[in-house]
């Protein structure tokens, strides 16, 4: 058995397939590593195989909000213990093994050119990579979920129940910055 299988994800926010792709790393390995990647604001650059993935509109939760909503949402699924959260920065692959061992397995999900671009990637590096095939038509969009959010639409059943409280939070405080 794998010691490590790693995911990967922006986690704008997080949502119950982030959480089904961890269970599949858990399920390959003993312990999994999420790779929060544009960690930072300098960490985002325009990737032609997405083009919304390093714009603001598309990361609006820092790395330390991000990190709150995964550390509840393993919480809730009793895998706190069993996986650890690192920030995982695409545009800097000479540091990657600084976060993850080169010995973990990479899970990636596979929806668009997007991820195959990731994959290839990751292998280049020199990971093994197991790509999941994923149906589009079924994709949750993170984009959906920050839409509704924004709009002041239900956006609670598209994201984990532990993270709702979290979220509600962090919008509430947006809104006061905002209005102030």
């Amino acid at each position: 058995m794998t010691t490590y299988a790693c995911v990967t994800g922006r986690f704008q926010p997080v949502h119950d397939q982030h959480l089904e792709l961890i269970g599949m790393a858990l399920a390959r390995a003993g312990r999994a590593v999420v790779g929060v990647t544009n960690p930072d604001t300098d960490a985002r650059r325009a990737e032609a195989t997405s083009r919304h993935r390093h714009t603001s509109k598309a990361n609006p939760f820092n790395y330390f909000e991000r990190l709150t909503l995964l550390r509840a949402a393993l919480w809730a699924k009793g895998w706190e213990e069993r996986v650890m959260i690192v920030p995982f920065d695409l545009t800097r692959p000479a540091c990657w093994t600084e976060y993850v061992p080169l010995d973990a397995l990479q899970v990636v999900r596979v929806f668009s050119e997007w991820e195959r671009e990731k994959a290839r990637q990751l292998r280049e590096a020199g990971y093994r990579v197991w790509e999941v095939a994923g149906d589009p038509a079924s994709k949750v969009h993170a984009t959906d979920i920050r839409d509704a959010m924004a709009r002041g639409g239900d956006w609670t059943t598209l994201v984990p129940a532990a993270t709702i409280p979290l979220l509600r939070e962090m919008l509430a405080v947006r809104s006061e910055v905002t209005a102030s």
